[in-house]
């Protein structure tokens, strides 16, 4: 008796060639076997299904409704076997040839570009295509394997696999808090200096929240607005004012304390809805070699909890 472990991978692309052909001499010399083996392997695997597979005369092979309903299953079986030899065979190869990244502009230069010298040296077969840009980028029409972004992910028509979730802090450098001292509470924010990133969309709103409690939006009149986060960045460190930034983006100067978090007792936002961090690349079934690799190496990279976040 033929056992249903044993129908492997070559039965099932013989039965599809039967099926295809309506012929075991048309399969047997594609395969360079002998029209009996083919006979064989097939009545085998009838009895390993219970199930007649196809009717045979002197002129063709015609498949039975059994056939016609395994052929389904079959197809998906080979396909799905193809694919893991394929990514089986593929952790044996290094990753080569051109993989081209997308990221946000500051996000880029703070949390990609330092890190693909140690990407080069791990893979010094890869070469690098970096172009770094703010602008909606679609993977599907634009010139990008791995395209880092932050937002909301609503798109179904790309993969994307989730980094991190991004956080914000108000927060001012020393020197202001001695200046002004440090709000306690939203409603506060009017008797302070605010510097404001003002995006293609307008400034950005500051939404406050406490824990468990809705967002509110606190409408504040800015003392300084700009569409370059760098330049906002810098003038709070000057103790120009105070900023309401991403992690990701002061985390060094968090940790360094050249800027002090302020209203912790709230939780802080630009947007109601999460901000994930992500690596998207275009919808296909088996990612290539070199964005699975790339995207695997900045996971690592950033590790959990994301570096540059702290509680």
């Amino acid at each position: 008796m033929y056992e249903p472990s044993a129908i492997n991978f070559r039965t099932l692309l013989f039965f599809i060639g039967v099926f295809d052909t309506q012929s075991f001499s048309v399969v047997a010399r594609r395969e360079g076997v002998s029209v009996s083996m083919i006979s064989r392997v097939i009545l085998q695997l009838e009895d390993a299904l219970g199930q007649q597979l196809f009717y045979r005369n002197t002129r063709a092979v015609i498949p039975t409704e059994a056939g016609r309903l395994f052929i389904s299953y079959a197809r998906a079986m080979t396909e799905q076997l193809s694919e893991a030899r394929i990514e089986m065979q593929d952790r044996a190869l290094e990753p080569a040839g051109l993989i081209r990244i997308n990221a946000p502009v500051f996000f880029g230069q703070r949390h990609i570009a330092p890190w693909l010298s140690e990407l080069s040296a791990r893979y010094p077969r890869l070469l690098i295509e970096l172009t770094q840009t703010d602008d909606y980028i679609d993977p599907h029409r634009d010139a990008s394997d791995v395209i880092f972004r932050i937002g909301t992910l609503t798109d179904s028509s790309f993969h994307a696999r989730v980094i991190g979730t991004q956080r914000y802090h108000l927060v001012a450098s020393p020197g202001y808090i001695k200046k002004f001292g440090k709000p306690e509470f939203p409603a506060q924010l009017n008797d302070h200096k605010c510097l404001v990133y003002r995006g293609s969309s307008g400034p950005n709103r500051w939404l406050f929240r406490e824990p468990a409690g809705s967002w509110t939006h606190y409408p504040i009149t800015a003392l300084l607005t700009s569409n370059n986060a760098e330049s906002l960045l810098i003038s709070a460190l000057s103790d120009m004012g105070m900023v309401l930034f991403p992690d990701w983006l002061i985390g060094d100067s968090l940790k360094k304390g050249d800027l002090v978090r302020l209203m912790e007792g709230f939780e802080v936002a630009i947007n109601t809805e999460p901000q994930h961090i992500a690596a998207i690349y275009p919808n296909a079934r088996h990612p290539p070699l070199n964005v699975r690799a790339v995207i695997d190496y900045f996971v690592e990279v950033y590790g959990a909890p994301l570096y540059w976040q702290f509680d």
